[in-house]
């Protein structure tokens, strides 16, 4: 949980963990994404109501679909295409899926560390999925990343 300036506890929404597949001949990947999303209101200058997905001429309009749903959904609906099509999985997929990115990760750091020697123990590669398409048909790949620093200020 987050303690507020005010002493009030504030629950964090969990942390999604999946994987698939165990293939020890495969290298383990992990995914990371988040679906939270930052403010919107209409009057910021949406066309349509940013909380609605909405086609407009094969573009998706809609807060959160370039950061970062369409991202997680991208790999998930790659792993679908694998098994719909009955193909052997390339690597062993694991998912981190978080709902607090847009707010500092809260939360993510101590879930990392609690879970390093198990769920992360046999990782390979991290891919991060928070990023934008260079243009309509490229993907970007993020391979590296610099931190945060979070901190709240109190005014009096």
């Amino acid at each position: 949980s987050l303690q507020l300036p005010d002493g009030k506890n504030l629950p964090l929404p969990p942390v999604i963990l999946g994987e698939l597949g165990k293939d020890p001949q495969n290298p383990t990947v992990c995914f990371y994404g988040h679906v939270d999303v930052q403010p919107a209101k209409k009057e910021d200058g949406w066309k349509t109501d940013p909380y609605m997905l909405t086609e407009i001429k094969g573009n998706l309009y809609g807060r959160g679909a370039t950061d970062n749903k369409g991202p997680v959904l991208a790999w998930i609906n790659a792993v679908e295409t694998f098994r719909a099509l009955k193909l052997a999985m390339p690597v062993n997929f694991k998912f981190v899926i978080e709902g607090m990115e847009e707010a500092g990760s809260l939360g993510l750091e101590k879930l990392l560390e609690e879970e390093k020697q198990c769920f992360f123990s046999d990782v390979d590669y991290i891919v991060i999925s928070d990023n934008l398409w260079l243009s309509t048909r490229k993907p970007a790949l993020t391979y590296g990343s610099r931190g945060n620093a979070c901190f709240c200020v109190e005014v009096k």
